[in-house]
């Protein structure tokens, strides 16, 4: 055989066995890549992402568009080849799988805190919108969680709303502790409550409840001490004078806060936010309208684009690695609340984009 042929053959039998180890070896490494957008002022399999009962709707147009990141499974084990290829991909980002399935957390355990923390969006959400709109929400406290095995167990319940303890009126999470904690552990404490059951039907027919119950539970010590506690958290609900539902399904975390806020807001309001523009965005939101930052930036700013949004909304944080990878043709606008955001948005309408907050790479 002729030297030359022989050296093509090795060559040739070298890359085929490097490619087969590089398809067979799994490597730590897991995928970002750009999801879907939905139009939060549209529809999602056939019915409208936003959904306003007991008060007046206004027409809309354009687009209100949040942003998605699909990333590959806990489960799923990348080999090298794929890992080569995504990297050099420039719509996708490499990351270690660690940094997306920390502590090794699996997928349904991840799919579950990504459900809470996309339904802790969505109540932000319509918080916020109501405030910006000076439209009041009441708050409330409820019974957040039950610990397991301990005296609260069975006799009190998630979403009870907690008026009293030992008779004392509580206003915020931190009463409740402060009145339990003035017992020595082995004593009762009583529990003014509205059942949960009683406290939903109450909000759904936009009512107060009135009738209360009293729970009494003997305290235990804590084990960092010899502080009472009965076994529960403290938390805050909210009560809304009229009915907003999020109808979306399939897409968790809590990134798509700001423009659930922003849709309900153009709903509630006359004359379109967005002037026919397609816009899109990203960005936590809490009950004071404070827009936080999110992970996947760059992913995001890549599905907008393709979906065809001129204008992208980026939390202030985001703000720097969003404009060092731009998409051309796509305009960061900067918003540190939900407040910038509409002040933004009638800019837009009104054709000053030259004094838009715009995103710098430093």
């Amino acid at each position: 055989m002729p030297r030359r042929t022989a050296t093509m053959l090795a060559s040739t039998l070298v890359l085929i066995t490097l490619l087969c180890v590089g398809v067979l070896i799994p490597v730590p490494y897991a995928e970002m890549s750009p999801g879907p957008t939905v139009n939060t002022l549209g529809e999602a399999r056939g019915e409208p992402v936003l959904q306003i009962s007991g008060h007046q709707t206004y027409p809309t147009t354009g687009h209100l568009n949040m942003t998605t990141v699909r990333v590959t499974g806990a489960d799923y084990r990348m080999n090298a080849v794929e890992a080569v290829y995504g990297w050099l991909a420039h719509d996708s980002v490499i990351v270690p799988h660690d940094t997306l399935y920390p502590d090794g957390k699996t997928e349904e355990e991840s799919s579950q805190e990504n459900a809470e923390e996309f339904s802790q969006s969505q109540e932000s959400a319509k918080v916020a919108a109501l405030k910006e709109l000076k439209i009041p929400v009441t708050t409330r406290v409820v019974v957040a969680t039950v610990v397991k095995d301990t005296p609260a167990e069975g006799k009190l319940h998630a979403g009870d709303v907690i008026r009293a303890v030992d008779g004392t009126p509580v206003k915020e999470p931190g009463d409740v502790a402060k009145q339990v904690t003035k017992r020595k552990p082995g004593q009762d404490v009583v529990f003014t409550i509205v059942p949960a059951k009683e406290a939903a039907a109450a909000e759904k027919a936009h009512k107060e409840a009135t009738a209360t119950q009293q729970v009494v539970i003997r305290t235990v010590k804590s084990e960092e001490g010899d502080r009472a506690i009965v076994g529960i958290q403290a938390g805050t609900d909210h009560v809304f004078p009229f009915t907003i539902d999020i109808k979306l399904a399939d897409v968790g975390g809590p990134s798509a806060g700001l423009m659930f806020a922003l849709g309900i807001v153009d709903k509630l309001t006359p004359g379109p936010l967005t002037d026919g523009k397609f816009i899109a965005g990203t960005g936590t939101i809490d009950d004071k309208g404070e827009v936080g930052p999110i992970g996947g930036i760059e992913m995001k700013l890549v599905g907008a684009r393709r979906a065809g949004a001129q204008y992208f909304l980026t939390p202030a944080d985001n703000c720097a690695a969003a404009a060092s990878d731009t998409p051309a043709g796509l305009t960061l606008i900067k918003v540190d609340t939900i407040d910038d955001a509409t002040k933004s948005l009638e800019k837009l309408r009104k054709g000053d984009t030259s004094s838009l907050p715009s995103c710098s790479k430093s």
